[in-house]
């Protein structure tokens, strides 16, 4: 037998703790547990961000943190819609020129490709040719022959498809793409369509696949070297309508359909596949990002469980563990209620004011990161009131006096008690605020009757001061950040349309516009800071929601939802990161909430096993 120092070229080292950097492979011996670990790579798929509408046999190409996903049935729903994947969520891409679904696709976010496919209704066979940008797409030379459900990988530039089904019936054909036209090339042994693959154009790999007659389905694999086509070594489950991606001799196939639908994955290394970890839900129909980066990585895109899923899981094999983000319930409130005023983070928090079934404007309640309790209640009653700060240095800005005046009243809170601070310029309601204690800015909101306002003050502790206005009047917006880096999003601006999508970020004395929300919302959740941002809730007038999506200072991308949709919660801002994230209470339409939410950010760790003695 030989010693690890024979095939690792090192001793086992002993160790009071375990290693920080440690990497896949390395060994050691805990002296002070007295185990024997190491890191050990695995793979699992794990939930990620859904695409935003449920949908099936998408064209799509990119890398795992990188992704488009084009087009897909039904139609008309995801016919001509493009979507794009961060690595932590979706965005809204620009929309394809010709609606189709079951098309060839290869390359890159920036350099995509997508070629033939199907559309029903009326029922027809494309040809058509585009290209993506990462914004727009465009119309290129047309396939030699009209196909769907081809297989496809490469580049935008050097690109290959093989079989799939025309207009009349199963095809071998090979057509390549240079960037400009396709060309016939040589024809792989076995006919089929729904086939997996990866590779590119000169080292390419197609597995899997369904034959003319229904149910038949196989597992074979072929390799392509530019020129021809050899047999490789089949798949130890024959399917078809799989996710594929990777590369000639490091490839994975996941999911299908083989009577039943299965959920299994297989990963090939260039010589065998073997089996490895399942997807959560078993499915068909599945997009992917077809990337050349290996069998480590890659993306189950929606698909068809029946019905049609807008889930994405991620598969990592790595001696990482990675854990998605994810909203988790905390305690209730005592009483539920909305349109109040919340200070703090996710471990410590004060929810002052709001409305409730019954008149209980003044409740303060504080939050110690599991349950609530009753604290010194406000000085006077308030709803559609503003919070800023922490736990013990809060305030709770203006704000409507029951039952229809507005006030201009600063309250302080120390963690114990309330006392009368700077007054508002004006009375004020529906505002957003954000910053510190004695750091605070506020702006917009309405008063009753007027508004909205543009005004934006900022508050020293002692007294507000007038800093650069709102581009738009502006109320029931959600907010987020510093008095010298602060992001705005959504809101009422009396005008038409009266519910928008805008985003406006201040640096300290203006306010400029940013990309747009994804949807036209107010009253939602904002917490984090202007870089690094969670929104989440809202309504959309008349609605409620329970979406969630990141902001990263320049897009947006859909995130885990929350488990209860609801507007005019409580949230807790504090913090310089999006995991400090909590909305507490809201508005249920009708009704008011008393749960909890917290969000937790997708996490990494080192796969650290310990070994027996066995």
């Amino acid at each position: 037998m030989s010693t690890f120092k024979e095939i690792r070229g090192q001793l086992i080292k002993s160790v009071s703790s375990d290693p920080a950097n440690a990497g896949g492979g390395d060994m050691w011996y805990n002296s002070t547990s007295q185990t024997l670990k190491g890191v050990v790579a695995s793979g699992a798929w794990s939930s990620a961000s859904p695409m935003s509408i449920a949908v099936c046999y998408r064209g799509s190409g990119g890398t795992p943190n990188a992704t488009f996903a084009a087009g897909g049935s039904p139609s008309p729903v995801g016919g001509v819609a493009t979507e794009e994947y961060n690595g932590s969520g979706w965005a809204t891409g620009g929309n394809i020129g010709t609606s189709r679904y079951e098309m060839g696709s290869a390359g890159t976010l920036t350099a995509g490709l997508i070629y033939g496919g199907y559309f029903s209704p009326p029922g027809s066979v494309k040809n058509e040719t585009e290209e993506y940008n990462g914004t727009s797409w465009s119309e290129q030379n047309n396939l030699n022959t009209g196909r769907y459900s081809q297989g496809g990988f490469g580049t935008q530039t050097a690109a290959v498809y093989g079989s799939g089904f025309n207009a009349t019936a199963l095809q071998t054909d090979t057509e390549e793409y240079n960037g400009t036209s396709w060309s016939e090339g040589n024809n792989p042994s076995q006919a089929r369509y729904d086939l997996g693959t990866g590779g590119t154009s000169t080292a390419g790999i197609i597995f899997g696949g369904q034959g003319a007659s229904s149910p038949t389905v196989y597992a074979n694999t072929e390799l392509y070297d530019g020129t021809n086509w050899t047999a490789g070594p089949a798949m130890n489950t024959a399917r078809s309508q799989l996710g594929g991606s990777g590369t000639q001799t490091a490839a994975i196939g996941f999911g299908g359909r083989s009577t039943p639908i299965v959920a299994i994955t297989e990963q090939f290394d260039g010589t065998s596949w073997s089996e490895v970890g399942d997807l959560a839900t078993a499915r068909r129909q599945i997009g992917s990002p077809k990337s050349n980066t290996g069998n480590s990585s890659s993306l189950a895109i929606g698909g068809n469980v029946s019905p049609f899923t807008a889930a994405t899981e991620e598969w990592n094999f790595s001696a990482n563990i990675i854990t998605p983000g994810a909203w988790a319930s905390g305690g209730n409130l005592n009483t539920g209620r909305s349109h109040s005023a919340g200070s703090g983070d996710k471990n410590s928090m004060v929810f002052a004011g709001g409305v409730g079934p019954t008149p209980n404007y003044t409740l303060t309640e504080e939050y110690d990161g599991s349950s609530w309790s009753t604290a010194t209640a406000l000085p006077a009653g308030r709803y559609y009131n503003s919070g800023s700060g922490t736990q013990t240095a809060a305030i709770s800005l203006g704000g409507r006096t029951p039952p229809n005046g507005t006030a201009n009243d600063t309250f302080e809170y120390n963690g114990s008690s309330w006392t009368s601070g700077g007054n508002y310029p004006t009375n004020v309601e529906q505002q957003f605020g954000n910053g510190t204690q004695t750091a605070s800015l506020a702006s917009g909101g309405s008063s009753n009757p007027g508004g909205p306002f543009t005004a934006a003050n900022i508050y020293n502790g002692s007294t507000w001061t007038s800093t650069g206005a709102l581009t738009t009047g502006n109320k029931a917006s959600g907010s987020c950040g510093t008095t010298s880096a602060s992001l705005n999003v959504g809101g009422n601006t009396g005008g038409t349309p009266t519910i928008v999508n805008r985003t406006e970020e201040f640096n300290g004395s203006s306010w400029t516009t940013g990309t747009n929300y994804p949807a036209s919302q107010h009253s939602m959740g904002v917490a984090g800071i202007q870089t690094s941002a969670i929104v989440f809730g809202g309504s959309g007038g008349g609605s409620k929601v329970s979406t969630s999506f990141t902001y990263d200072g320049t897009s947006y991308a859909t995130n885990p939802s929350l488990g209860t949709a609801r507007y005019a919660f409580a949230v807790g801002t504090i913090g310089n990161t999006i995991g400090t994230a909590i909305g507490a209470g809201g508005y249920l339409l009708p009704g008011r909430a008393a749960n909890t939410e917290e969000f937790t950010p997708e996490t990494t760790a080192v796969n650290i096993k310990t070994f027996t003695t066995s």
